[in-house]
């Protein structure tokens, strides 16, 4: 990833530390020091508080996604001898479950390989899912992914996603929509997927309109 360095959080990232990587419980303090970092001046403190109930997220410090890919771009270099590391932080990030978390977990697996992960980039990312997940957030990885040349997984693969609970036959939807071409052959996930929000639906309803 290129990016531009916020100072402030260049300062408190330092130089790659590949050895903090060994603690999963060192390395998670250090990157909420991270995400305060990367804070914008002197930002409202109840708003965030307000929005991380809202999304269903544990914390929200209100870091700027620039701030973010200057950090996750740190965690790749200091693990790019070691991605096992980088693999086994990224279900800690998610348990964890800060905005910040999970906006870090797609710049992670949107920038790792198959063979680094141990997985596909989208399997890892399911395998993740609770029993309810802002769906937001999880478009906004799968773009993230998308946008690192991780093709979306094929019909079959969507079906049988779509097959295990309800909150993974939504996902699979969202999966559908970051698709080019039209649903097609899987129209059928669409139409039966089990209702969500306003997003969701949103979402849906395009889907279907590609279709007339």
């Amino acid at each position: 990833m290129v990016v531009e360095v916020n100072e402030k959080v260049a300062l408190y990232l330092g130089e790659p530390q590949p050895k903090l990587l060994r603690s999963k419980r060192k390395t998670l303090k250090f990157l909420r020091g991270a995400y305060a970092a990367g804070v914008p001046g002197m930002m409202a403190k109840p708003s965030t508080d307000l929005l991380a109930n809202a999304g269903g997220y544990a914390f929200h410090y209100g870091c700027p996604n620039p701030e973010l890919r200057d950090i996750a771009s740190w965690i790749l270099t200091s693990g790019e001898n070691s991605h096992r590391r980088i693999a086994k932080l990224i279900p800690a990030l998610w348990k964890r479950h800060g905005q910040e978390d999970l906006v870090l977990v797609g710049l992670l697996l949107a920038n790792m390989s198959e063979e680094e992960l141990g997985e596909s980039p989208w399997m890892a990312l399911i395998h993740m899912l609770g029993e309810s997940e802002p769906l937001g957030a999880l478009l906004e990885i799968g773009e993230e992914m998308l946008r690192g040349g991780h093709e979306v997984p094929d019909d079959e693969w969507i079906m049988a996603m779509a097959g295990q609970s309800k909150l993974w036959h939504q996902v699979a939807v969202l999966f559908i929509s970051l698709r080019s071409e039209k649903p097609g052959p899987i129209r059928g996930v669409v139409t039966t997927a089990p209702g969500g929000g306003e997003l969701f639906e949103r979402i849906r309803n395009r889907l279907l309109s590609q279709e007339n």
